[in-house]
């Protein structure tokens, strides 16, 4: 089976669902379209926090959000294909999107970027902010607008970031207190 067979039937097994369970639409279409919107509430609670570890937590996710987006062109150019709804039939799409290359999903970018480094910054809730993620990902193909892969690749693109960014942080924040501690 190829790769782009695989991605097809993991999109119409999981847009199925859908058409299966009409039930849940409304919710995943909020998780698709506003879980986003709802970031700003962490990110306001870090920022006006008195502590400065938040407030470096805020600036890592901005920059991580700006990396995954310049990671983003390059993984672009990998490959490119259209929205499901503009390429196959009988698509259950429940949002509206504009037709354009879908690979990487954006969305998925933004929202992981954000996730990610509050999970690199969150030992004890890491694993929930990865498990937002992947909700808002999986949320995308259900409601129609990606592929399987356009998903994945838009996670690991800021994931990849999210590293970047946290490892030059913790480099930059060691030196720092290394300079302090001799000065």
């Amino acid at each position: 089976m190829y790769f782009s067979e695989l991605n097809i039937q993991s999109f119409r097994m999981i847009n199925g669902l859908g058409k299966a369970f009409p039930a849940l639409n409304p919710a995943f279409i909020f998780i698709a379209e506003y879980f986003l919107y709802l970031m700003i509430v962490p990110i306001g609670l870090f920022l006006f926090a008195p502590r400065f570890r938040n407030r470096r937590l805020v600036a890592a996710a901005l920059l991580t959000v700006a990396a995954a987006l310049i990671l983003r062109i390059g993984v672009a150019k990998l490959h490119s294909n259209l929205q499901p709804f503009a390429e196959l039939p009988d698509v259950n799409q429940l949002v509206e999107k504009t037709v354009g290359n879908s690979f990487p999903s954006d969305h998925t970018i933004l929202f992981f970027s954000l996730c990610t480094t509050f999970a690199l910054f969150s030992k004890r809730f890491g694993w929930l902010w990865m498990l937002l993620g992947a909700l808002v990902g999986f949320s995308r193909v259900w409601v129609g607008v990606h592929y399987p892969a356009d998903v994945i690749a838009g996670a690991l693109t800021a994931i990849a970031a999210a590293f970047i960014v946290y490892a030059v942080i913790i480099r930059v924040t060691r030196a720092h207190r290394f300079e302090r501690a001799e000065g």
